[in-house]
């Protein structure tokens, strides 16, 4: 299997659940996937058959999917294809070329997408460079609004920096990870939300993917670069460096603090968090306050 599978499943899934909770919270939302020619398309199509198959659930609603590339005619081909063949009447599917950056903010407030649900995925990873920061923010204009980012290997260096440029674009919650098939550097997936129920979510997605022989997970913020098997319990070795660095850092911090670091700073979840302190508390490695009872979240940990 390849990074282009891994990608698919994720796409595919997130969207899976994305649908429902988004029509469920409103009578209309809108999907934007950018770089859509990229591939023939075939991302593009993958992601109109998730909703062509919840005709049901689009039925009474109105779920808008817009596609927007350099060249996309051959891509609007495919779509057409797909939509021609569901009965899903709420289901619109628009395209637009020019490229991502020239279009999308432009064609969002043409479909007046602003202040409904609102999902951006941003496959990057052909282009030489990130999407535009006024591309980016365009997507922020959803009520709740997400993205999901790929960029090539070595695009950004500074993850940190661009996890804060994503906060200034209207994203405070940030979760990155990279997409790792050897030492080198590997392609970047990326998401951006203003729920951290979603970003929960997300992370369950990450981790419940199939496992793919030659592609696994690095934690940007790892200083070691370990490789992580794609599991349900992945290796706690990269979020052990990490929280120790925190506290290193901090000096201490609550259990429910460094969950949330855990959730938004590291590949892992906020429950990955909870497991390997347990792990650390009986190794010696920090200390809790107060000293015995249930480990919850005001308990403060501390080197």
């Amino acid at each position: 299997m390849t990074v282009a599978d891994l990608k698919r499943e994720v796409l595919v899934r997130h969207l899976e659940a994305w649908a429902p909770a988004a029509l469920h919270r409103a009578r209309r939302a809108t999907y934007v996937h950018g770089y859509a020619d990229a591939g023939d398309g075939a991302l593009a199509e993958a992601a109109l058959r998730v909703f062509a198959e919840q005709s049901d659930l689009v039925r009474g609603r109105e779920l808008t999917m817009l596609a927007i590339g350099d060249e996309i005619a051959a891509t609007a081909k495919r779509l057409d294809a797909v939509q021609a063949g569901t009965d899903a009447a709420g289901l619109a599917v628009h395209t637009a070329g020019g490229g991502t950056d020239a279009r999308l903010g432009i064609a969002l407030r043409a479909l007046g997408a602003a202040r409904v649900p609102l999902l951006g995925f941003l496959d990057a990873s052909a282009a030489t460079g990130s999407p535009a920061p006024a591309t980016v923010a365009a997507l922020s204009a959803g009520k709740p609004a997400e993205v999901l980012l790929v960029l090539a290997p070595g695009v950004v260096t500074d993850v940190e920096g661009y996890r804060d440029e994503l906060r200034t674009a209207g994203f405070p919650l940030v979760a990155a990870v990279e997409l790792a098939t050897g030492d080198a550097p590997g392609e970047l997936l990326i998401f951006a939300t203003t729920q951290g129920k979603s970003l929960e979510g997300f992370k369950d997605t990450l981790w419940a993917v199939d496992e793919y022989a030659g592609v696994r997970y690095r934690d940007p913020g790892d200083p070691e670069r370990h490789l992580i098997d794609i599991t349900l319990t992945p290796h706690p070795g990269p979020l052990k460096r990490e929280l120790l660095g925190h506290l290193a850092s901090k000096g201490e911090a609550t259990v429910t603090e460094l969950r949330t670091f855990a959730l938004t700073e590291t590949v892992y979840r906020a429950a990955d968090a909870t497991r390997v302190l347990h792990t650390l508390l009986s190794a010696g490695s920090v200390t809790r306050r107060p000293e015995q009872g249930r480990l919850g979240g005001d308990v403060v940990i501390g080197l």
